[in-house]
Formats: C-alpha cells, structure tokens, sequence
C-alpha cells in the first residue's frame, strides 16, 4: 500500500495520512461493494488491502458511490481529488490484476464505471 499511498501524495499533492484514509475507504467500499469472486484477484494483488479497508473511518449516512464521495471529501479533498484518488486506485489496480479484472469488479458495481 506505501506505493499506492506514495503516487497519491506525488500526483495529487495531498497529505500522507488523508492518501491513506482515501484508500482504505475507496478499498472497504470496493470490499463491500463488489462480488467476492470479483475483489479476490485485487486482495491477492495488493497485499496490506484488506488491513487498510479495516483500518478506514466508518462509512458516514449514504451508502454506495454517494457515501464514498462524502466520506471522501470529509478528509479535506475536493471533487477533482476525489476523481483522481478514484482513478488512480484502480489504475493501480489495473497494475496489479489487469485490465479484465478490474474491468469485470468495475461492472459490478453500479456507479462506478465513471470513475474507471
């Protein structure tokens, strides 16, 4: 996750810490959110993904896409920061697991494929 954690701050210019946060949100939701056969090849991929969607702050009153954008922008990022959080998460992933993969978990969850 430091690599992942690592991009964020270098290409967004945000914090170490809120970088963290954002991506053990952006995880938990894709945990939560995606079939288990889908989010399997990415916890395989990316060792420390399931500690990190542990250890991010509870989902506030809206669920889904909605309740991550708030939870979100609740760290201090702004729309076009949690764009790019968003699209260098699953660029990241793409790294990781391959286009198909990501691919397929994206398709699985509504909403989502705008932020692919």
């Amino acid at each position: 996750m430091d690599e992942l954690v690592g991009r964020l701050v270098a290409e967004l210019g945000i914090d170490r810490e809120v970088a963290e946060q954002a991506v053990g949100i952006i995880l938990a939701f894709l945990i939560k959110e995606a079939p288990a056969d889908k989010i399997k090849p990415l916890l395989d991929a990316m060792p420390g993904a399931e500690a990190a969607a542990a250890a991010a702050p509870s989902g506030g009153m809206f669920g889904g896409i909605m309740g991550v954008g708030t939870q979100l922008m609740g760290l201090g990022l702004g729309m076009g920061d949690v764009q790019g959080v968003a699209r260098s998460v699953l660029a990241y992933a793409r790294e990781k697991m391959g286009e198909d993969a990501v691919s397929e978990m994206v398709g699985s969850i509504p909403g989502l494929a705008q932020f692919a």
